[in-house]
């Protein structure tokens, strides 16, 4: 049996991860001969039955499957112990045992922010996750997220459309895309990126395996950034491993009155570093890429521009009476009526500055007739 063959057979052996395979490997002298060992020898390896009924009759068709997918352009199966395995994910205490891989596997061992958050964020939420991908990514951050809809959507987007690279690390065979409706997302990933996952190709989106998927998203980065997050979300499920791991965990507060915040702001009350701008992170993650001996990220040659784009100081100053107005929107989505309490302006009076705020940037609409400012990063 060819090691590559071997591997495979492995990969989608039930309940074994590179851990327990590495423990195992001692006792053979390679994965061949592991997988393909007489069940005396397996059992006294002290591998249980449920394992030796599957090395003795390994489903042939899927690994055959595996193998033709590999043959196709951009596809890789990275094993433990290989070239491109990246070393932050082998320092877990159960590690994967292998990845498969569509796009540039060498982008698992580059410097990486892992974004996490809500599955349906305020819009705020998605143009702060955007914003800060997109900024990061030209810093030389790889951003990594789990292809979810909501703040992985915006945080996967945000880094190509600034031609950075993203990974997204999915909760199924990479043959099977979810949700469904990211298929045009995943194939722009693949093409600035990788989608990854340690799942054999037709693993479903079975609801126990993306715990799972979030302890790679992690384990493959310096740090989690959580971006808005509601107190039950799994989101903190990746956080609270981020932090297990000994990696580091950022959280971006909130408004007290957004119940997507109470989430980011329980993180910070637990020891999680509070994010106002990209230095914040720049700060605590540089030093690791040093002490690990990783790649180098820095901000452009142009970041004084960029932090005078993202402060927003290169708008036009307002009138005194659009300034006013700005003021009492303040920082929470509001509507035209309480506005005309807050300034004392005519209705009409107000519905036309802003207008005329949203046109200029300043402002969003959101649904049901509300405004809230703009994210300045933008």
């Amino acid at each position: 049996m060819e090691e590559l063959t071997a591997w495979m057979t492995l990969a989608r052996a039930p309940g074994i991860h590179a851990g327990t395979a590495a423990a195992l490997l001692q006792q053979f002298e390679s994965v061949t001969a592991l997988v393909s060992g007489s069940p005396a020898a397996l059992r006294a390896a002290g591998i249980d039955d449920k394992l030796l009924t599957y090395l003795q009759s390994p489903p042939q068709s899927g690994i055959t499957d595996d193998l033709r997918w590999l043959e196709r352009p951009d596809h890789h199966f990275v094993a433990w112990g290989t070239e491109h395995y990246p070393r932050l994910l082998a320092d877990l205490t159960d590690p994967p045992l292998a990845l498969y891989v569509r796009g540039d596997p060498t982008l698992l061992s580059m410097p990486q922010l892992s974004m996490v958050g809500a599955r349906n964020p305020t819009p705020t939420g998605s143009e702060t996750a955007h914003s800060f991908a997109a900024h990061l990514a030209r810093c030389g951050l790889t951003i990594t997220s789990g292809l979810a809809v909501g703040i992985d959507t915006a945080s996967h987007q945000g880094a190509i459309a600034a031609n950075g690279s993203t990974i997204a690390v999915c909760g199924t065979g990479l043959d099977v895309i979810y949700p469904r409706s990211n298929a045009a997302l995943a194939e722009k990933i693949a093409a600035h990126g990788a989608l990854v996952s340690e799942f054999p190709l037709g693993t479903p989106p079975v609801k126990h395996n993306f715990p799972r998927r979030n302890r790679i998203i992690s384990g493959l980065s310096l740090g989690t950034l959580v971006v808005e997050a509601a107190v039950q979300s799994g989101s903190l499920i990746t956080a609270r491993l981020a932090s297990e791991q000994g990696r580091e965990v950022f959280a971006i507060p909130g408004s007290i009155h957004n119940p997507l915040a109470r989430g980011c702001h329980r993180l910070i009350r637990q020891g999680a570093k509070l994010v106002e701008t990209a230095d914040d992170i720049f700060d605590e993650l540089r030093s690791l890429t040093d002490l690990l001996q990783l790649p180098a990220f820095s901000p452009p040659q142009d970041e004084a521009r960029r932090k005078s784009e993202i402060s927003g100081a290169f708008r036009p100053p307002l009138d005194k009476e659009y300034e006013i107005l700005l003021d009492a929107l303040g920082f929470e989505p509001a509507g035209v009526d309480l506005l005309v309490v807050r300034t004392g302006l005519r209705a009409d009076e107000v519905a036309s500055m802003l207008l005329i705020l949203e046109l200029e940037g300043h402002i969003l609409s959101h649904p049901g007739g509300l405004y809230v400012r703009a994210d300045p990063r933008q």
